[in-house]
């Protein structure tokens, strides 16, 4: 079977994405999508996406991370899936489509994609540290300096040692020069990605949470390049979340997958 794909990257969080709107491809063959996202023996990716279709929506997004694993939501690939519908001919400038944690809607911003995010209704704090869902899991935690930190190793003590086998992403953040720099592990490639866009989008409410008088939208740097985050706050919820950045098509191929031994 020869199987067509596109690559696209926001931020450098990148994924293989795949037409499945006729339903040919095998979503319970993991080994199969472990293999594309590998970055020697497949295409390479952080994770893969399905584009299908959906009553009511424009489509249905399907994650699975590079373990080949089904996944919760994804930000970064969010929009750029976004992207690939308009790529597509599916969408033209906003789009409406149904995740793992519900609908989303988007909208594009000259070269950016505007994604609305789920809205996050509790914030808890542990130590130093914060844990919300903002369509993942995510643990945010501040430090002095993340230039010199073994993100890998020090993410994945937390991940499996705090949360245990169903883990969650984690997020170290810290402060130079007024602007955030975050770096991220995450759980399901089990390594450190260059940006993560539900990672994002929890750091700035930690942030905000933190600095309730800091003005929006917040701003981040992550390896990969800025993302910015708005939202509005009422009451103890935060409301009308909304990820902006890049979301850019690298290349497309087809790929044999009777290749694969």
């Amino acid at each position: 079977m020869n199987l067509s794909f596109y690559k696209y990257q926001g931020t450098g969080n990148d994924f293989v994405i795949i037409d499945n709107r006729e339903l040919n491809f095998p979503k319970e063959n993991h080994t199969l999508v472990r293999h594309l996202c590998d970055r020697r023996f497949g295409i390479g990716a952080d994770g893969l996406m399905l584009l299908e279709l959906a009553v009511g929506y424009d489509f249905k997004m399907v994650y699975f991370n590079s373990d080949g694993h089904p996944s919760t939501m994804c930000g970064n690939g969010g929009r750029c899936l976004v992207a690939f519908a308009k790529k597509i001919g599916l969408v033209s400038d906003k789009a409406f489509f149904l995740a793992t944690d519900g609908p989303h809607s988007a909208y594009f911003n000259k070269n950016d994609v505007c994604l609305g995010m789920s809205d996050v209704f509790e914030v808890s704090k542990r130590n130093e540290a914060f844990f919300l869902d903002t369509g993942s899991p995510h643990h945010v935690q501040f430090v002095p300096d993340i230039s010199t930190l073994d993100v890998k190793k020090e993410g994945a003590k937390i991940r499996y040692g705090i949360y245990g086998a169903k883990g969650a992403n984690v997020n170290f953040i810290s402060e130079q020069s007024d602007i955030y720099k975050i770096r991220t592990y995450e759980r399901g490639v089990e390594d450190e990605t260059l940006s993560c866009g539900t990672g994002v989008t929890a750091v700035a409410i930690s942030i905000y949470e933190q600095q309730p008088d800091q003005a929006l939208p917040i701003q981040i740097q992550t390896l990969g390049g800025q993302l910015k985050v708005n939202f509005t706050k009422r009451d103890n919820a935060y409301t009308d979340i909304i990820l902006q950045g890049p979301a850019q098509f690298v290349f497309e191929g087809i790929f044999d997958v009777n290749e694969i031994s």
